[in-house]
């Protein structure tokens, strides 16, 4: 899985395509029980996860 900010959302989905082969999930971070989570590209608050 990877953490992103909606600015890496596309390098995410191409890196877990190219990596996995499979169509990737895309699940948005809920802004109510939101983590502190960082983008892995930035050091912007995620908010997206990427999977697959």
């Amino acid at each position: 899985m990877i953490y992103c900010c909606l600015e890496h959302v596309e390098l995410a989905l191409d890196i877990i395509v190219d990596e996995y082969e499979t169509a990737p999930i895309l699940q948005e971070i809920e802004s109510e029980g939101k983590l502190s989570t960082t983008c892995e590209y930035c050091n912007n608050t995620a908010t997206y996860i990427v999977g697959n």
